[in-house]
């Protein structure tokens, strides 16, 4: 019975669409999870000596129990293609028909039939250690010791042998596509290149998400003839994991590729903390250099092959480690100049970028000469600074898109911009936080299996379906499906995130001016229309690119 009613909660909708396969496998976990908790119960009342009802009442109770099990099943299946279609119609997709319900059900099986076996072989190993040392001390504490020595078995084969052989082919799966060249994107001629002939950095050494970044972005002539004014190319540097042994070291190297290539003497400086992988959104990149007429010089440094969730589980420290060696290159130079001759200084990071971009930086250093503001997309739920602000959020504004205090040092902003006018004036630094409420990476939470979020209380988020509803412990697989997949969305929902919001968060954080709202309108088309156009591109050339996720 509960293996019923947390199969037919997994049909239901979360944040982000499925497909046949992720649904299917997520309803069989949450079939075994019920089962399991059904046996708990089962032996807890067994262990008790509770009473219990004759076999003739079990009998009647059983068929009726499996009838009612079978029916909401059916119903909960039935249903599942318009809770699926709730998700895409906020998310402007075309509706699906059906949501397959027989492969629902074939996979889903298979996944339960598969978490049975190992559950039933855990059940087997503590079951023979108990019968082997029991000869020698009390039952009940043979038991335990079976039960603890099967789960450290399990545990030890789990980690040590498939997560440990499953990593190592993957950082090197990782290393090695890092390490191939495009052949569309050739060495910069110019000397003022990162990777050029005169550049500090070698081209083979900036791996394929550094030379993708150095290789695309705007050019002077491209941006000058979307504006119609004069314009500058823009500073890009980036520093590889080949670059140098040390974060330190590869920070260094930055901050001499900067010096070369006269960065500190652009208008707007931007220490940009890249995700797992190395990529850095060029939705973000692009529209900020064409707000500044390309008066703008970015940096980043590498820290991982791997895409994020990898190196949040395996490398969690490396990124923090990264993003602080650079800051306090950056900003350690950057205090010894001139204010009136130095650029503004700006943090970005996306998704575990903002996260460890967050760590790079300690308030109190920087209390007497405070950097002009951070923009911080996508940050994912473990954030310190953004988790400790959205608990502290003004009373009455939501979680998915929270107020703080008079909103002068840091502002959230989503798909429909903020939620205060624009004019509101802002303090010495501004802090943007760009969000979706669709996006299960930043609102996942471990408390979601026994408590509903915050996010859920209406009124909800712009994106996410009204047929959301919350169930214990489904609740938090489903979301963390939902990371999983948060990069399969349209751009503008879940993890995808639209340069035309960028535009609207560059301009709050960088306080831009001299652009009307027309030509504001046509730079979002613009840059909108070539993203769009990128991704379709790239979706089956890069199946390693990470956007966050």
């Amino acid at each position: 019975m509960l293996g019923a009613l947390f199969f037919a909660a997994a049909l239901t909708p979360t944040l982000v669409p499925r497909s046949y396969l992720t649904q299917g496998a997520l309803a069989g976990a949450c079939f075994a999870i019920g089962y399991l908790a059904g046996n708990l119960w089962r032996w807890l009342w067994h262990y008790l000596e509770l009473p219990e009802p004759s076999a003739r009442l079990r009998s009647g109770a059983n068929a009726l129990v499996a009838a009612g099990c079978l029916i909401v099943v059916i119903i909960y299946l039935w249903r599942a293609a318009e809770w699926q279609n709730s998700i895409r119609a906020v998310m402007k997709m075309a509706p699906v028909e059906t949501a397959h319900p027989l492969k629902v059900c074939a996979i889903a099986v298979i996944t339960f039939v598969v978490l049975l076996v190992l559950g039933r072989l855990f059940v087997l190993v503590s079951r023979f250690v108990a019968v082997c040392t029991k000869r020698v001390i009390p039952r009940r504490v043979a038991n335990v010791i079976g039960v603890v020595i099967a789960g450290l078995l399990f545990w030890s084969i789990a980690n040590n042998l498939l997560i440990s052989t499953a990593f190592r082919a993957l950082d090197s799966s990782f290393r090695e596509f890092d390490a191939l060249f495009e052949p569309e994107r050739p060495r910069p001629t110019a000397p003022g290149k990162t990777g050029g002939l005169a550049s500090l950095v070698k081209w083979k050494e900036l791996g394929r998400t550094g030379r993708r970044f150095i290789a695309s972005g705007p050019t002077a002539a491209e941006i000058s003839a979307f504006t119609g004014q004069a314009a500058q190319d823009p500073v890009r540097v980036y520093v590889g994991l080949a670059g140098a042994d040390t974060a330190q070291a590869r920070a260094r190297l930055a901050l001499g590729e900067l010096k070369r290539q006269h960065g500190f003497e652009r208008a707007n400086l931007i220490v940009i903390t890249p995700t797992g992988t190395g990529w850095i959104d060029p939705a973000a990149m692009d529209s900020v250099e064409y707000l500044h007429h390309g008066d703008v010089a970015s940096v980043a440094v590498q820290y991982s092959y791997l895409n994020s969730p990898l190196s949040l589980l395996f490398q969690p420290e490396y990124g923090a480690e990264a993003a602080r060696a650079l800051f306090a290159e950056i900003y350690g130079y950057w205090t010894t100049l001139p204010k009136d001759r130095r650029p503004k200084l700006y943090l970005h990071g996306l998704s575990l970028g903002a996260m460890n971009s967050e760590k790079s930086a300690e308030l109190f250093e920087m209390v007497g000469d405070p950097i002009a503001g951070a923009l911080w997309s996508g940050p994912p739920f473990a954030s310190r600074i953004w988790s400790s602000i959205t608990a502290n959020r003004n009373p009455g504004s939501p979680a998915w898109l929270p107020e703080f205090r008079d909103s002068r040092f840091v502002r959230f902003m989503n798909q429909n911009g903020p939620t205060v006018p624009a004019d509101t004036p802002w303090g010495p630094m501004r802090v943007v936080y760009l969000q979706y409420a669709s996006d299960a990476i930043t609102f996942f939470n471990y408390r979601d299996a026994f408590q509903p979020p915050a996010w859920m209380t209406p009124p909800r988020g712009p994106d996410v379906s009204p047929e959301l509803r919350w169930y214990p412990i489904v609740t938090m697989l489903q979301l963390a499906l939902d990371m999983a997949v948060a990069n399969g969305t349209p751009m503008g929902f879940g993890h995808v995130y639209a340069p035309e919001h960028y535009v609207d968060a560059w301009v709050a954080v960088t306080d831009v001016h001299d652009w009307s709202a027309d030509a504001l309108a046509r730079l979002k088309s613009h840059l909108g229309a070539a993203a769009r156009k990128a991704a379709a591109g790239n979706a089956s050339e890069d199946p390693y690119e990470d956007r966050g996720g």
